[in-house]
């Protein structure tokens, strides 16, 4: 069997990174990753402002200011946030201003009002400032010509503010990555719709349509089909029609009904890989059709959600353009007891905070997804390892679950 890693290599291998671009507006644009550089048109702020309510001085005016002996200016004039008016500096002089306000040429520092005596025509100053003290320079933030955000940045909202700084409303960015979700079984029923005995609700395409969309994906479709091979085939190639990406999940094992590799073969889909050192998801299956990638996921919840993990994050991260993507892995200090020794690498459902691991529930059935509520996490276990409390182990967090 191939280590996991060796079948993400694969499965990269045959990821071409988006190339279609569109332009949104700048509140559409949070979580989509930018396709052209902004450079700043202007400088911010674009004036020397103030950076708390106060008075503008000059610094050498008031150097000599103590509370026992303060030094008295007289106040030439009063500004506001938004207003603008040159008053011109004289030695000796302030201007009363507030925070973001101009200040005007020839003013080089900023007193807070709480060191003054918040005088009208006059200010008696107690404390003194070096030059530039609760002051904003022109371009202090952004300067002309600086690149504000590069090219392949997934952005953030603190981007956002950035790009509305200098004044821009709308932003190009990739197209959105197009996901399909296949479920097969005949076991599964849609939600909303009554179950009949021997069904059960389709879980597995909720939790990983939920998480797709979490990191501003697309779903293009989210479909159930029965174990039937040429249904299986008309859905699988009516899904790929609108997707960039197809994940199945059940039929993928070798059971009876295991139909997905048999479809697949027979559409004329190329294998990278089938079976990897890893428990649950042991039969995940990757291939390629028509230039695009498929993952065939267990039809076990957990084992599902695991694999979908593993794999599907990288991809987006190539797709995409953007490692942002991509799952976060550290190491952790084991707090739980974990007696058992697995032959296969295994992924045991977990939650990690502040450097430590705990697995909340003693069960690890892979049909199992209710102690996932309690999980942000998976230790991710070599095998035939034995571990115990105190021993590190390696974690990786599901993308969107980190809170």
């Amino acid at each position: 069997m191939l280590e996991i890693e060796e079948c993400v290599e694969k499965l990269l291998a045959e990821i071409t990174p988006k190339e279609l671009t569109e332009t949104v507006p700048l509140m559409e644009a949070v979580g989509r990753v930018l396709a052209k550089e902004v450079r700043a048109q202007m400088m911010v702020p674009p004036f020397p402002k103030s950076a708390m309510d106060g008075y503008a001085v000059r610094a050498e005016d008031i150097s000599a200011a103590t509370k026992e002996h303060p030094v008295r200016l007289g106040v030439t004039g009063e500004l506001l946030a938004g207003d603008y008016e040159q008053v011109p500096y004289e030695k000796n002089t302030a201007v009363r201003v507030m925070t973001g306000s101009y200040v005007p040429e020839g003013f080089d520092s900023v007193i807070r009002q709480e060191d003054t005596d918040y005088g009208g025509k006059t200010v008696e100053i107690y404390a003194s400032v070096p030059a530039f003290a609760n002051y904003c320079k022109v371009g202090e933030d952004i300067r002309m010509g600086d690149v504000a955000v590069s090219c392949n940045t997934r952005l953030t909202p603190a981007h956002l503010g950035v790009l509305a700084s200098l004044g821009i409303e709308e932003v190009c960015v990739y197209e959105t990555a197009a996901v399909a979700i296949l479920s097969t079984g005949t076991e599964l029923t849609e939600v909303g719709s009554p179950l009949a005995p021997g069904k059960i609700y389709n879980s597995i395409a909720y939790m990983l349509g939920a998480s797709i969309r979490s990191q501003q994906l697309a779903v293009s479709s989210m479909e159930t089909c029965a174990d039937e091979e040429e249904l299986l085939s008309e859905k699988i190639r009516g899904a790929l029609e609108k997707a960039d990406f197809l994940i199945t999940t059940g039929a993928v094992s070798v059971g009876k009904k295991d139909i997905v590799p048999a479809v697949l073969k027979n559409l004329g889909a190329r294998e990278l890989f089938r079976g990897a050192n890893i428990q649950p998801g042991t039969p995940t299956l990757g291939s390629v059709l028509d230039g695009k990638v498929i993952l065939s996921l267990s039809g076990n919840p957990y084992a599902a959600m695991a694999n979908f993990e593993l794999y599907f994050w990288a991809a987006m991260a190539k797709l995409m353009h953007s490692s942002s993507f991509e799952s976060k892995k550290e190491r952790a200090v084991l707090v739980s007891e974990y007696p058992k020794v697995n032959r296969l690498r295994r992924l045991i459902r977990a939650y990690a905070d502040g450097g430590k691991v705990t697995i909340p529930s003693p069960v690890h059935a892979s049909s199992v997804i209710h102690n996932l509520t309690e999980c942000n996490c998976f230790i991710d276990l070599e095998p035939g390892r034995s571990v115990k409390p105190g021993d590190t182990v390696r974690i990786r967090y599901f993308k969107g679950w980190e809170g």
